[in-house]
């Protein structure tokens, strides 16, 4: 059985990608922040309590990317296969607000993973978040070999952790390999980023629980996935032959306005009629076009998308009616992501809690 760590396990890519691996029978090991209150909402319908005696599939252990010690002792009790470095601060309006800590989590965080996996010796295959927000303001579409220009402290501390995993694969022969992902959403999806921002204020109101969204820039271009598909890119890229940097997109990019179209027409309303601009959402410094140009991944791991963008948004959209408990318009809910719903139905997965 093969065993896999995961840091961030508690977000979105981690608990999907935690779902991937359990189906595919590996043990999963999770890292989160100690915290007074829970934080585990994403995975808490994978848990089951421990001390009814069965076998754990799935172990959480306290740790954090700003404490090497705390890396170092994870590592060394698991024993990891492969290690998945999911965890960052990873809100790009936020790291304006908070630069130091961004950049201590997000950029020496991986710092502290990859020392921590040399200083012991562990024979582990890595895999390194990286983010379509690295190439900034270069021109589309930006593919393996587009210039990395940042333009947030966000984005800087990505470039410091793709570039020092690099260099560890280079000068220490560590199996570190990226992915360079756009932007990927799903259901799951922080309610502060703006996709799931926008599809969870449709539903509240149309529920009557909200009159207007407040937002920043209508027309930033983001190239938009369906993250269950994109942590499956995670896993094939750890099993390939070599270790790489691949960048992940759908090669379509629609603007904020397009996706607040899509959310609000699904629902048969004008957006026009209840979007408000804030100049507090607007960046110091503004990212205008991300298009990925993801060929290698389709010619290396034989990797293309199936959700595309209309698909996406009504894919968000139902989750978030449902939650307010209204009807989902037309037919219901997306067919195509029926293949992911397997993912976390299980009969025998256990999980324990080590604190």
């Amino acid at each position: 059985m093969k065993k896999a760590l995961i840091t961030g396990i508690s977000g979105q890519d981690g608990s999907y990608l935690t779902e991937l691996l359990l189906s595919k029978g590996y043990q999963v090991h999770g890292m989160i922040r100690r915290s007074s209150t829970f934080n585990t909402g994403r995975i808490d319908h994978i848990y089951r309590d421990p001390h009814n005696g069965d076998k754990a599939r799935m172990r959480l252990y306290y740790g954090d990317l700003t404490s090497t010690d705390s890396l170092q002792n994870v590592i060394s009790e698991v024993e990891p296969d492969e290690i998945y470095n999911l965890a960052a601060q990873s809100h790009v309006r936020v790291s304006f607000d908070m630069p130091e800590y961004t950049g201590d989590v997000t950029g020496l965080g991986t710092l502290r993973l990859l020392e921590a996996i040399r200083r012991t010796g562990a024979k582990v295959r890595f895999y390194q978040a990286s983010t379509s927000e690295l190439f900034g303001s270069a021109s589309p579409p930006q593919s393996e070999a587009t210039p990395f220009e940042p333009q947030s402290p966000y984005a800087a501390a990505k470039a410091y952790a793709h570039w020092v995993t690099q260099n560890y694969r280079e000068g220490y022969g560590v199996f570190a390999s990226s992915g360079i992902l756009f932007n990927h959403e799903s259901p799951r999806r922080g309610e502060t980023f703006v996709t799931r921002k926008i599809t969870r204020a449709v539903a509240a109101i149309l529920a009557g629980k909200q009159e207007h969204l407040y937002m920043g820039n209508l027309d930033s271009k983001r190239d938009w996935g369906y993250a269950p598909e994109y942590v499956e890119v995670m896993w094939r890229l750890l099993q390939h032959d070599e270790p790489m940097d691949l960048v992940i997109g759908t090669g379509e990019s629609h603007t904020v306005r397009e996706f607040l179209e899509e959310a609000f027409g699904y629902v048969n309303l004008d957006y026009q009629d209840y979007v408000r601009i804030d100049p507090q959402y607007f960046r110091p410094t503004e990212v205008d076009f991300l298009l990925a140009d993801a060929r290698k991944a389709k010619d290396v791991l034989g990797w293309e998308p199936r959700i595309r963008f209309k698909d996406l948004a009504r894919i968000m959209m139902d989750a978030d009616l449902e939650l307010l408990g209204l009807e989902a318009p037309g037919d219901g809910k997306c067919l195509l992501a029926e293949r992911f719903d397997g993912w976390h139905r299980w009969e025998d997965q256990i999980v324990s809690m080590d604190k």
